[in-house]
């Protein structure tokens, strides 16, 4: 089996995901279900997530604009950010068994998952300001030609601190906000228009593992 279970071919893709969701809904439904241990709210996800792929993926079967082409790749991105978690938590132990992995095209691993590092790199961030009381901070890996998270991220923390002068660490940035789409937005009050705001990044994986952050920057809210 390849390295990834995810099929790389869009069409593959679609028919893989459609059958798992299908597979994994009528383990866990009718009056006694094979399946008890994956929340209501995950099963929606699961669902959810192959509604928005089909959605942007359908529309690419005809002809179509590269805008089109653009969304399905960003909801693919999406569904993959879904599944990953989804079968890693749910679809790795009893009561799934091997049988049920290989009917839905996962592997099957007799040795221990190898563990997911931390990020080892900090996003390169961009501080804009479109509007009055809005900044906007797009962000991609260093070397990256367009803004964007990188797939192997699950988004990008910044913290913040509107302050008179510059924190000396981190921790004194005790404001918190996650993005998963670049750019992450902040909007403010009117009175805190002209004041100074000091900011820290790093990624954060599928696995909750977060990176190092960045030096601190600031910015004038406008």
């Amino acid at each position: 089996m390849s390295k990834d279970y995810i099929p790389g071919n869009d069409a593959a893709f679609n028919n893989w995901f459609k059958f798992m969701n299908q597979y994994v809904n009528a383990k866990c439904s009718g009056q006694s279900p094979e399946w008890t241990h994956i929340p209501e709210a995950a099963l929606t996800g699961l669902q959810g997530a192959y509604t928005v792929w089909y959605n942007a993926y359908s529309v690419t079967l005809s002809p179509h604009t590269p805008v089109d082409t653009e969304a399905k790749n960003d909801a693919r991105k999406a569904a993959k950010a879904v599944i990953r978690p989804f079968v890693n938590q749910y679809l790795r132990y009893p009561p799934v068994t091997d049988e049920d992995r290989t009917a839905m095209g996962i592997p099957n691993k007799d040795i221990k998952p190898t563990p997911v590092p931390k990020p080892e790199d900090i996003p390169e961030v961009e501080a804009q300001t479109p509007k009055p009381r809005v900044l906007l901070f797009p962000f991609r890996r260093v070397n990256m030609k367009r803004w964007g998270k990188p797939e192997d991220v699950h988004g990008m923390e910044l913290v913040w601190l509107i302050a008179d002068a510059p924190p000396k660490k981190v921790k004194e940035l005790v404001h918190s906000a996650f993005a998963t789409k670049s750019p992450l937005e902040l909007v403010f009050e009117e009175d805190e228009r002209g004041k100074q705001l000091y900011y820290a990044v790093r990624w954060e994986t599928d696995a909750m593992k977060k990176g190092d952050f960045s030096a601190i920057f600031s910015v004038f809210i406008p």
